[in-house]
């Protein structure tokens, strides 16, 4: 129930429990993002800025940002 109500595996809610059981409410704490940042600092202010057009700027024809469209215009 508890894995369907968070839409997570149930194994991950049976690891949540262990470190509970372990370590209490401390060990649940988030460690911080599992990776760097993929983007240089260069890149993350171009993707800014493309951003700040708006998907009609790319070619898209509404102004709703998707994952999509930011994929797409990332990739571009």
């Amino acid at each position: 129930m508890i894995a369907k109500d968070l839409r997570v595996s149930v194994r991950s809610v049976q690891r949540w429990r262990q470190m509970w059981d372990e370590g209490g409410p401390r060990a649940l704490r988030s460690q911080g993002p599992a990776s760097l940042p993929r983007l240089s600092e260069r890149q993350f202010a171009q993707l800014e800025a493309e951003l700040a057009k708006g998907p009609a700027a790319h070619g898209w024809e509404d102004q709703r940002w998707t994952l999509l469209v930011m994929t797409t215009i990332r990739e571009g």
